[in-house]
């Protein structure tokens, strides 16, 4: 587990941590292929150097986030970004964690990427990987 990760989480309230602690499990061990990291002050995991999925705290609770979600067809991924292609839901417990759904939206985060790596070179342009 990566150590900026884990200080991520400890810095946490204690039920936000719960939250912060499984969604890092569950990521480390589907994305076993990934690099992760703190990257704008938040845990994003990367596929090639692209992001793939990453959570933070905010106002509304642990928004986990998937770069390419709005093209995962989930009903559940339901806060979608203004000028990309991301989603994102947020949770407030545990017990909100669907881990079925999670690794489902973590294998499609493999199967359909947008190229975000290479965003500024094309002058926020976006081009669909896979």
């Amino acid at each position: 587990m990566n150590k900026e990760i884990r200080t991520y989480n400890d810095k946490q309230t204690l039920d936000d941590k719960e939250i912060c602690d499984q969604l890092m499990t569950v990521i480390d061990n589907e994305l076993t292929e990934a690099e992760n990291k703190i990257w704008h002050s938040h845990p994003v995991w990367f596929l090639d150097g692209n992001p793939i999925v990453g959570y933070s705290k905010q106002k509304a609770g642990i928004r986990l986030m998937f770069w390419s979600g709005a093209d995962f067809d989930e009903e559940k991924l339901n806060i979608k970004g203004e000028k990309f292609k991301d989603a994102s839901i947020f949770y407030n417990n545990i017990t909100d964690i669907n881990t079925t759904d999670l690794l489902s939206w973590l294998k499609k985060s493999r199967e359909i990427q947008w190229d975000y790596k290479n965003i500024v070179k094309r002058k926020g342009k976006l081009e669909k990987l896979k």
